[in-house]
C-alpha cells in the first residue's frame, strides 16, 4: 500500500506545480519595474508621421522569452507587427543597442530612459531608428524616425 499512495502523492504534487506557474505568469526577461516595460506613446502634443512610422506611435514593451520586444499598438488598441527585440539582460539597467523594423528594412535602434523605476514619476524614453552607429550626431548619422515616449500603463500585446 505504500508504494502506491507514494504514486497518488506524486500525481497530485504534478497538477500543484503546474497551478502554481500558471498563477506566477509567464517568465519575465528583468523586474517589473524595468525603464522600458509597459505600453508607451510618443509624448508630442500633435505627433505627425509617415507611413511607416506611423507603427512606431504607441508600442508596448513587454517580456518574450528571454528577451523582451517592443510591439506596435494601433489607435484602437489593436496588436500590430514586432518592431524590435532586446536581450532582457539589458532590460532594468542600460541604454538598448539592436535592430528595429523600418518598413521591409531593418534599421539600427537606440533607445535611451530617463526618470525613476522605483516610483514611476517623469518615466520615458527616446527612440532614435536609423543607418548610422552614433544616431544622434549629422549627416549619415541622423535618425530616420526619432520620438520620445511617455507611459501610458501595462503592456497587452505580446510578441507573435
Amino acid at each position: 500500500m505504500t508504494v502506491l499512495s507514494q504514486s497518488l502523492m506524486r500525481l497530485s504534487i504534478v497538477p500543484l506545480g503546474v497551478a502554481m506557474l500558471a498563477l506566477a505568469g509567464p517568465a519575465t526577461a528583468g523586474p517589473a519595474s524595468s525603464l522600458y516595460y509597459g505600453r508607451w506613446t510618443v509624448s508630442e502634443d500633435k505627433p505627425v508621421f509617415t507611413p511607416r512610422g506611423r507603427l512606431y506611435k504607441t508600442i508596448d514593451v513587454a517580456p518574450c522569452g528571454r528577451d523582451f520586444c517592443g510591439v506596435s499598438v494601433d489607435d484602437s488598441g489593436k496588436c500590430g507587427p514586432l518592431l524590435f527585440r532586446f536581450l532582457g539582460k539589458h532590460a532594468a539597467t542600460e541604454d538598448l543597442h539592436g535592430h528595429g523594423k523600418w518598413g521591409d528594412e531593418q534599421k539600427n535602434i537606440v533607445i535611451m530612459s530617463y526618470g525613476s523605476t522605483d516610483t514611476g514619476e517623469n518615466a520615458g524614453f527616446e527612440l532614435y531608428l536609423g543607418d548610422g552607429a552614433s544616431v544622434g550626431s549629422r549627416s549619415g548619422s541622423m535618425p530616420k524616425f526619432h520620438a520620445g515616449y511617455r507611459r501610458l500603463g501595462n503592456a497587452r500585446c505580446a510578441a507573435r
